[in-house]
């Protein structure tokens, strides 16, 4: 059934006014009676429109510096009642209670002041009371009411009131009903998550309002979407839309490189480096980064912390890959990188990223704090006689750096600030091990003088002794083992370096 409602009578009361002006001279040639409050109030009668003011019909005058406004039987009768209750008809009558029949309502900027990180007083002044109760009572009786609670549905509006000429059906009032509760729910989640930040309530609740719907999900025959403001993180300079997994890796990519402050350069592949390299010019940490696994880097995201120039693009040029990421492009180099049209280009933006990082699990949800420990040389214990040299003390920051953004089990090999090979996702610390040997040995490294770090402790010397007969000499790792005793002393017998960290980077 559509049961069809004309409006013949609106509250307005909104803290934003951008767009609401088409709207509400729309409402009067449409000949609807306007109610209103405060600001909004004065912003329809410089538009000249007839408008009464809500505390006429309250007969009660806004109260606690406009804490209270709305708050009473006349406006929520006004709302609430059944048009098809005949009880309720005959107590509107009796209580003179006004029908009202589009509630235009949003709330004040509770995230916006938070953001800001304004005082604890001026953040608990824009909770909103009154219109979230505007919005759930409209929303509530949607069977006779319209209830819009966010300029980003204005246009939605001025179309239906110009195509449907003042009236609308019942899917119609259900559809911003659905809208308004959203919107409250949004808004009771930062609120409770704002409190929750010192009260420590074991309760779970997120809401993001954006969402992009992905081509698929991980593959074809899943669905996907990315809840999320994409534009704020990003500014997209050319290329197709980021698909599921590009996502994935795009946010393994940030994490990496949010760990290096020397000119980086990474490939990822999978949540996974194959190629990182720092140096004194990006263009040269872009080529050693490559020469860590040219295979693995096709089709990869490429990311840099510092901006493209003209000569890293010729270089990037030349390899298929998904996504390219930098703080900023060269004029040139963004022109050289844009004539393949569906290569995305990405400028990183500055933004404050979550501190805690959540995903569903059986029937439920797990959450974490995100793995933000990144280790210096003074967080290293020297668990050998022989110390790491300088340029060892370098490679063993900087490929423990890299162990932490490798899914475990996970062996990083590294040299003169290059990775040269990982062992990634093995059931087996051994196993990882070889893995990263065999493969830098395909690429043609020369492992002497190579450095070795591990997520986690060595259960057994196994390790250290066949890194050691590969040419590794110095050695990271948490330490914890009941056995650590055993693989330090072989590292004391040939001459190897170990320092502990313990801290584990166990990365699933």
């Amino acid at each position: 059934m559509s049961h069809t409602s004309i409006i013949k009578s609106a509250l307005v009361s909104v803290y934003y006014k951008d767009n609401l002006e088409p709207i509400i001279k729309k409402l009067h040639s449409l000949g609807v009676k306007l109610y209103s409050t405060g600001g909004t109030l004065s912003f329809i009668e410089k538009l000249n429109i007839p408008v009464t003011a809500v505390d006429s019909v309250t007969t009660y005058p806004e109260i606690f510096g406009g804490r209270v406004k709305t708050l009473h039987p006349a406006i929520f009768g006004g709302i609430l009642n059944r048009r098809d209750n005949a009880s309720d008809q005959k107590e509107k009558t009796q209580h003179n209670i006004p029908d009202i029949d589009l509630v235009i309502v949003d709330l004040y900027p509770f995230e916006e002041t938070v953001a800001a990180k304004a005082s604890e007083a001026d953040t608990i002044e824009k909770i909103d009371i009154g219109g979230i109760s505007l919005i759930r009572a409209a929303a509530k009786n949607f069977k006779d009411v319209v209830i819009v609670s966010s300029r980003n549905d204005y246009a939605e509006l001025l179309h239906l009131l110009e195509t449907k000429n003042g009236s609308s059906d019942l899917a119609d009032r259900k559809r911003f009903a659905a809208k308004a509760f959203a919107t409250s729910s949004h808004y009771d989640t930062a609120i409770f998550n704002y409190f929750n930040q010192s009260e420590h309530i074991p309760q779970f609740k997120q809401s993001i309002q954006k969402a992009q719907v992905l081509r698929y999900g991980e593959n074809p025959h899943q669905k996907g979407t990315f809840y999320g403001d994409l534009d704020a993180m990003f500014t997209k300079l050319n290329g197709k839309e980021l698909s599921y997994n590009n996502l994935l890796d795009v946010d393994a990519a940030v994490n990496l490189i949010a760990d290096f402050t020397e000119p980086t350069f990474a490939i990822l592949k999978h949540n996974n480096a194959c190629g990182v390299a720092s140096r004194s010019s990006i263009h040269q940490a872009y080529v050693d980064a490559l020469a860590g696994d040219p295979v693995s880097a096709f089709g990869g995201i490429l990311i840099a912390n510092r901006a493209i120039d003209l000569a890293t693009a010729n270089e990037v040029n030349k390899l298929f890959c998904e996504v390219v990421i930098a703080p900023s492009f060269d004029e040139d180099a963004l022109a050289l990188l844009k004539s393949k049209p569906n290569r995305i280009l990405l400028v990183q933006n500055e933004m404050e990223l979550p501190t805690s990082a959540f995903r569903t699990l059986l029937n439920g949800v797990i959450e974490q704090d995100k793995d933000l420990k990144t280790e210096t040389a003074l967080d290293f214990k020297q668990a050998t006689v022989l110390a790491p040299s300088a340029s060892e003390t370098k490679d063993l920051l900087f490929a423990n750096k890299l162990v932490k953004h490798t899914k475990s089990n996970t062996i990083v090999l590294a040299k003169n600030g290059q990775l040269l090979a990982s062992g990634t996702g093995q059931t087996s610390r051994v196993d990882a091990l070889r893995q990263a040997i065999a493969k830098a040995q395909s690429f043609g490294f020369d492992l002497s003088g190579a450095v070795m770090a591990s997520d986690a402790f060595f259960p057994f010397p196994d390790c250290v002794e066949i890194a050691d007969k590969a040419g590794i000499k110095a050695v990271i790792q948490p330490g914890g083992s009941i056995k650590d005793k055993e693989s330090v002393d072989y590292c004391n017998t040939h001459g190897m370096s170990m320092v502990m960290t313990g801290t584990r980077h166990f990365k699933h």
